[in-house]
């Protein structure tokens, strides 16, 4: 592990995160369309852009190239059933 300090490193990883929170709230914001059209695909938010595929490398790459500024983007599967599941973090 190491500890970063540089101040513009530090800058960047900052708005490199606030790219992302724009792509996730974009993301939650339409989740209940895109979850029901988009079953069984990989998915992928750039730009507060969707980009579907069978393949997390393809949505990745029509992503970075529609949105090459935006490092924030993020991927996602959505699986073909619709399930409860449940998620837990100690036994």
């Amino acid at each position: 592990m190491e500890q970063v300090t540089d101040a513009n490193v530090l800058a960047k990883a900052r708005k490199q995160q606030e790219r992302f929170n724009r792509n996730a709230l974009w993301l939650q914001a339409h989740v209940p369309t895109i979850y029901s059209q988009h079953r069984g695909k990989c998915i992928c938010v750039a730009g507060e852009e969707l980009f579907v595929a069978d393949s997390a490398k393809e949505a990745i790459a029509m992503a970075v190239a529609a949105h090459p500024e935006d490092d924030g983007w993020f991927t996602r599967y959505i699986p073909k059933q619709k399930a409860a599941r449940i998620y837990a973090d100690k036994w």
